[in-house]
């Protein structure tokens, strides 16, 4: 089953409470290469492998069908430090 853009926004937005998602289908809708950038509380204090490792629990099953995955993971004050 191809992944959509949507799923993958709603499912971190749901399971990591995810203040902000962008989702990027960079496989022209096969669904099979995303880019995501996710904004959440529950990446305070955490360095970035266990940011991933993280996300990459949420989508554990769908990341057996997605062939890359790229992700930034940031906190409410990192985003809005790069968005100032």
């Amino acid at each position: 089953m191809p992944y959509t853009e949507d799923y993958i926004k709603n499912k971190l937005i749901t399971e990591l409470g995810a203040l902000h998602v962008e989702v990027e289908d960079q496989s022209d809708g096969c669904g099979a290469k995303f880019s995501v950038v996710i904004v959440s509380d529950k990446f305070e204090g955490k360095p970035l492998l266990q940011r991933h490792r993280l996300v990459n629990s949420v989508l554990e099953e769908e990341l057996k069908e997605i062939h890359a995955f790229s992700q930034q993971t940031l906190t409410p004050e990192q985003w809005k430090k790069k968005h100032a």
